[in-house]
């Protein structure tokens, strides 16, 4: 899979897997197979013809160098089998430009390549040398890490425990609440124990606000029924006409 760089003003943009490439293919000074053959033919070609080198020497280099491939095979295998045991997982890529700048990458490897006798990972379709890996990180770790690491942005945010109140902050709580309860006892343990009670504390808080309104709001419904008088076809209060009842019933007896 071929790596498309940008250009700008007339020249070539490194990403930063380009730039990791270049670095690993510059670093690569190591002797392979082929390298050991022609310092064996360059030792043939130029050997002294008077004193020859004998056979049985000829033989030992070539056992050397069959051991020394056969390590280099087992060694690339190894390279493999690791970078592709890899996929799925979450990595951090440590990548150097060509300025010095060193910075890290953070995703998962979607697939490997095998490219000049090396295994690179590509993360979000940009390829990275297997020497760049600096660290390999569980899902589940990390899943609880940013949960945590969320949880405690939020909270910083919120303003003081007593200038808090319904109508502002409420649903920003409500919703840390609920992301707060649906954590497992694992990813709660992300979170430190001051953050925690802080948590704890404002969802208190607001719970008591809630109450304190809604019994205010009772209190006023309760003190308006009392207040508002009954309705009467002349306007008077009842109990004036039953006073007045009264009167004429007693009137009229006498």
């Amino acid at each position: 899979m071929a790596l498309v760089a940008g250009v700008q003003d007339g020249k070539i943009i490194e990403s930063a897997s380009q730039s990791s490439l270049k670095n690993q293919t510059t670093a690569a000074g190591e002797m392979d197979k082929d390298s050991f053959l022609q310092l064996l033919v360059a030792q043939m070609q130029y050997q002294d013809p008077l004193e020859p080198t004998s056979n049985t020497e000829y033989v030992a280099q070539y056992a050397q160098f069959s051991q020394v491939e056969a390590l280099n095979n087992m060694s690339t295998n190894m390279d493999l089998m690791r970078a592709s045991s890899l996929v799925g997982q979450e990595v951090y890529i440590k990548t150097t430009s060509s300025s010095g700048d060193t910075d890290y990458v953070q995703g998962r490897v979607d697939y490997v390549v095998y490219e000049g006798g090396k295994p690179y990972l590509s993360i979000k379709e940009n390829l990275y040398s297997m020497d760049d890996l600096d660290t390999v990180v569980d899902s589940k770790y990390q899943s609880a890490y940013d949960k945590a690491y969320d949880l405690t942005t939020a909270l910083n945010k919120l303003p003081n425990l007593a200038n808090i109140t319904i109508g502002g902050e409420g649903t920003k709580i409500d919703a840390m609440a609920k992301i707060f309860e649906e954590m497992s006892d694992y990813e709660k343990g992300f979170l430190t124990a001051e953050n925690t009670s802080k948590l704890e504390a404002y969802i208190a808080k607001l719970a008591e606000l809630r109450l304190a309104a809604l019994t205010e709001d009772q209190q006023e419904d309760e003190a308006e029924e009392i207040q508002t008088p009954d309705d009467d076809s002349d306007g008077t209060d009842a109990a004036e006409d039953t006073g007045e009842d009264l009167g004429t019933g007693i009137i009229a007896e006498g």
